[in-house]
């Protein structure tokens, strides 16, 4: 009778143990029944602890002049309904928006950036604020020229206050058929008021968009970027974003596609990404999305599958730590909604 007790009692303790051990402890679609048919690009941000807001682009679909960018928030487990924050009508013209990017200051400023334009070639920068965490918005305000905000990725700021924003440009030239991909990053020291432009290896091979920012002791950064090249492909700073190393690719596939990265408090480096190389068709490589960490940025490890079908986009994620220390992720789940999954690592 002792003995079968016991027996017992070890198995509730590693069930237990298991339970406790598995990533994945939260997973739902932020949305039902949207008033959009499609959206894409999704972003999230922790603006007080429990409270989450998520944002993405919505439309008809990718580059119709109705997508607007649409914001969610979760709070006591549950997301609210999607209401619209910015569209793209400027004057007497309506253009598509998109890529919203959220982000808090230290100052407790939250910042809404997203893109409007015909194209990724051609759109611009504008930001919104809120010093309500995000209960209101201030007006759009274009940003000045040649700075177009966060791309896809949040920024991050240093101990000094200085943010660092992941930044790219995509260029479309018809006549010489050239289309050329570059990072940069756009570094700010007052709170986001004014912005400086830092190259990226302008004189790179590599076809490189959509960079995402880890930090490392001693002011080192590392810079991960989708690319057309097959592989997640890399550059580092030493000095606080202000030079940059050679591009190269790392040892991860990227089937070109977005990619996001965060660094936890305690180090651990997360990539959250599609470990899949590129098909014949644009979408092909996207059917399978995974999470890796990394201590040093070099050897990463697959610790969480989040989709792998046969066929499917699950893309352009966005990863956060919340206040509680879990990761929060979200992602494209085939145009038609976001997922919103939570880990604890």
């Amino acid at each position: 009778m002792f003995r079968s007790s016991l027996l017992l009692l070890s198995f509730l303790l590693l069930a237990g143990m298991a339970a406790a051990q598995k990533p994945i402890v939260r997973q739902e679609f932020i949305f039902e029944n949207p008033p959009f048919k499609e959206c894409h690009a999704s972003t999230i941000l922790e603006v007080s602890p429990g409270r989450f807001l998520a944002a993405w682009f919505g439309g008809d679909h990718e580059k119709h002049v109705n997508v607007e960018i649409w914001v969610s928030s979760w709070e006591k487990g549950k997301w609210s309904k999607p209401v619209s924050v910015a569209d793209g009508i400027t004057g007497a013209e309506r253009f598509p928006t998109w890529n919203p990017v959220l982000f808090k200051s230290k100052s407790g400023k939250v910042f809404l950036f997203y893109k409007v334009g015909p194209s990724p070639s051609k759109w611009w920068g504008m930001v919104k604020t809120s010093a309500n965490n995000g209960k209101t918005w201030s007006e759009g305000v274009r940003l000045p020229e040649g700075i177009l905000g966060p791309i896809k990725n949040k920024p991050e700021q240093l101990a000094d206050g200085t943010i660092i924003s992941p930044s790219s440009t995509e260029s479309n030239q018809k006549k010489t058929g050239i289309n050329s991909w570059k990072a940069h990053v756009e570094i700010s020291k007052d709170d986001g008021k004014t912005w400086k432009l830092v190259e990226v290896d302008p004189g790179t091979s590599f076809n490189v968009i959509q960079p995402s920012v880890l930090l490392y002791p001693g002011n080192r950064l590392q810079m991960l970027c989708r690319s057309k090249d097959d592989a997640i492909v890399e550059s580092w700073s030493t000095d606080g974003g202000n030079t940059w190393s050679r591009m190269a690719k790392i040892n991860l596939p990227n089937p070109n596609s977005g990619t996001d990265a965060v660094t936890l408090r305690n180090g651990t480096q997360v990539l959250v990404y599609n470990p899949t190389t590129r098909g014949k068709q644009w979408d092909n490589g996207r059917q399978k999305l995974s999470v890796a960490v990394s201590k040093d940025g070099a050897d990463w490890k697959e610790v969480v599958v989040l989709e792998n079908e046969k066929k499917g986009e699950f893309s352009y994620p966005a990863v956060i730590q919340a206040s509680d220390g879990k990761v929060h992720i979200t992602y494209t789940h085939n145009r038609k909604n976001v997922k919103h999954v939570v880990l604890e690592l």
